[in-house]
């Protein structure tokens, strides 16, 4: 047996476990051992019961005070306490164990650790492990258990028990990173940070292999990056591109004048596309900054020019109400210009004329979602596509485009401010513009931080909007990364606002659990204003641009990265009607309350993102997965930023040293990136 065995070679796993396996793509030993948890069970030191959060698992010790009681009945008996310490009391209470009554003393010294949850009258510890004596909790204290994401019918337990076994047969020669390399960034060896991540005995063991990982990982992905981009050097442009009047006119004509980094940005891109290489440009620029403006004239300039151009939008909703602007400007401006929409949604008949159309080359403009890149869709001269950053393309994308002709110039939209320190090793492959002010008609957003107490306020402040004739957003956070529960959390919420809520105020919630159809059915009947509040878990960060929507509500607050917080945000502020965000947080601690005040003093993305990186620092480092940004297996590219910059200079001097990767201190290393290549592009990217 070695890493690529299938995984069916282990002990006890079968068939169907196998099966099960398969769900979380998991077909190999080598899969498996990458298969890291998402957080660990950590039994911490104790602490005292007035620094209980609700909602964290804490270990607490104290004495049992007064008597143990046991209510119910036969069917459901409940055992509660209440368990003193020098700093308060705390009831806890379990289910189904009557038998504590007799085992536990009144008076007795015990450790408990659990989830502490809030209840009608205060928090509550439900169902919490049990250390008597208290000093039975030494043994345990300090220790981590893996806790992995799983699929139905497949156990945690399963999961150990298997990777217990794969421990055993991690290729020793796996090593891929030559020696100095890992001395010069102190990192730990292959076999090593395979065993730690999985089974670390302690927090530094956890940290260190944890380190080596994410390393590897933005490695990985900067190495693909600059390979990629020299081969995309070599790329000529096989478009003539000759000024177009009607384009300047039309920008006069518009009106409101375009920011001056609007008309920075415009210029750096007709430069690109008239320049001997084919374009790759990524344009930041905040919510509501002005970029599809921008996008627009290029493609405008493109199809002036006599070619096709092509905008690919991450939803088919999105992709709709694109195409209606830009329909809407073709016709007010009289721009003599075809456009055609293709989502998957449309019926046979609908495909089949939108490709004979896009072959043919009777169409300019072509807008739609990830069906623009399918088989069989023929264009006749395409030399430009624009994405949204969550299309961002990988390489298998961009030779699919390209064997339908002429590689075409790529422009990449991002509203996720990012620090430029970060963007140009995130975005290495990419020439990066930034549009860093707002057009003068935006009113901002008005801001407030506030506790759970101001619930009921906020409450009133939606539906005196409501009665406006304006909209609400309320999020959700997902508790944990159970889908399951992000569905509990977010309908259980629902369902609390619409008892609230008289029944003329429709409430409707959306979830990562939904069918495609479903959420765009739902974001479009929002549009439309048939639903007033939408509760939402973070799948509303990229959606439907609705500028009726004045309120956005923030549950839990503190759960979140304040990158992740302005994206939420700029949901709201689209329109001419004035917008609040209201962050509630439930957590006292200085430095949330720090972290949410500067959202509540800027609504500056690219300040925010910098404040971001300097706030969180290391941080916690248990299941962080924050930053929402590109979608690595450990690494967050906030949390993690000084091994990002480590792991992009030590992909510089590997090139200056050996720039195809062909010497034979880096032959295992050039393996390693063309086994995860197409992976670093596409997964992490799209």
């Amino acid at each position: 047996m070695n890493e690529l065995s299938r995984i069916d070679t282990l002990k006890g796993v079968g068939e169907k476990t196998a099966s099960l396996f398969l769900k979380i793509k998991v077909s190999t030993i080598g899969e498996l051992l990458d298969y890291y948890p998402r957080t660990y069970d950590v039994y911490e030191d104790s602490i005292l019961i007035s620094e209980i959060e609700e909602g964290k698992i804490v270990t607490v010790t104290g004495a049992i005070f007064g008597r143990i009681q046991v209510s119910g009945n036969k069917n459901m008996q409940i055992t509660s306490l209440l368990l003193k310490d020098i700093s308060g009391t705390l009831k806890v209470i379990w289910y189904r164990m009557p038998f504590l009554r007799t085992t536990l003393s009144r008076g007795g010294m015990l450790t408990l650790r659990g989830k502490v949850t809030h209840k009608k009258n205060g928090i509550v510890m439900e169902q919490p492990e049990i250390f008597y004596p208290a000093h039975t909790y030494e043994e345990k204290k300090g220790t981590l258990q893996p806790v992995y994401s799983l699929t139905t019918g497949l156990t945690n337990n399963l999961i150990k028990k298997a990777m217990i076994q794969a421990m055993e047969i991690i290729d020793e020669d796996g090593e891929f990173l030559p020696e100095e390399l890992r001395k010069k960034y102190q990192l730990e060896t292959y076999e090593q940070s395979r065993r730690n991540i999985h089974f670390p005995k302690t927090k530094a063991s956890f940290i260190n292999a944890r380190h080596r990982l994410v390393f590897e990982e933005f490695l990985m992905f900067v190495l693909s990056l600059r390979m990629q981009k020299e081969k995309e050097e070599k790329y000529q442009n096989q478009f003539v591109f000759h000024p177009q009047p009607l384009v300047d006119t039309f920008i006069k004509n518009l009106p409101f004048e375009l920011t001056s980094a609007q008309k920075k940005v415009w210029n750096e891109i007709k430069k690109d596309m008239s320049s001997e290489h084919m374009m790759s440009r990524l344009v930041q620029g905040d919510v509501g900054s002005g970029k599809t403006m921008v996008a627009f004239l290029a493609m405008l300039y493109a199809s002036l020019n006599g070619y096709q151009s092509a905008l690919m939008a991450p939803t088919e909703v999105l992709a709709r109400q694109h195409y209606e602007t830009i329909t809407k400007l073709l016709i007010e401006y009289h721009l003599p210009l075809k456009i055609q929409l293709l989502t998957g949604s449309m019926t046979a008949k609908e495909k089949r004329e939108s490709y004979s159309k896009i072959e043919t080359g009777s169409v300019d403009l072509i807008v739609g979602t990830h069906a623009l890149i399918q088989e069989k869709v023929h264009y006749k001269n395409l030399a430009l596509v624009i994405t949204d950053e969550q299309h961002r393309f990988g390489v298998q994308q961009r030779e699919l485009l390209a064997g339908k002709g002429s590689m075409p110039h790529i422009l990449v939209m991002s509203a996720t401010p990012i620090p430029r320190t970060l963007g140009i090793i995130l975005y290495g492959d990419l020439d990066i513009s930034i549009i860093d002010e707002l057009p003068q008609n935006r009113l901002p957003i008005k801001n407030c931080v506030v506790d759970t107490g101001y619930r009921n306020t906020a409450y009133k402040f939606m539906a005196a909007q409501i009665s406006q004739g304006r909209q609400c957003y309320v999020i959700c956070p997902m508790v944990e990364e159970s889908e399951h529960l992000e569905v509990e959390n977010v309908t259980d919420y629902t369902e609390l606002l619409r008892e609230h809520f008289p029944s003329s105020i429709k409430v409707a919630c959306l979830h990562g659990k939904m069918k495609q159809v479903e959420k765009e059915k739902l974001m479009d009947a929002f549009g439309k204003n048939e639903i007033q509040i939408l509760v939402s878990t973070t799948v509303i960060e990229v959606g439907i641009d609705v500028p009726n929507a004045t309120v956005m509500l923030i549950e839990n607050a503190e759960r979140f990265g304040l990158a992740q917080l302005h994206q939420l945000r700029g949901r709201v502020g689209r329109g001419k009607h004035q917008s609040y965000c209201i962050f509630m947080s439930a957590a006292k601690s200085k430095e949330t309350k720090e972290r949410l005040e500067i959202l509540n003093k800027s609504n500056d993305g690219f300040f925010i993102a910098s404040e971001d990186l300097r706030l969180r620092g290391p941080g916690d480092l248990f299941g962080i997965r924050q930053s929402g940004l590109m979608n690595f297996k450990l690494g967050d590219v906030f949390q993690d930023a000084q091994i990002l910059k480590d792991a992009s200079d030590a992909a510089q001097e590997i090139q200056q040293e050996d720039t195809r990767l062909t010497t034979e201190k880096y032959k295992k290393l050039a393996k390693y990136i063309e086994k995860n290549i197409s992976e670093y592009f596409l997964e992490k990217t799209l």
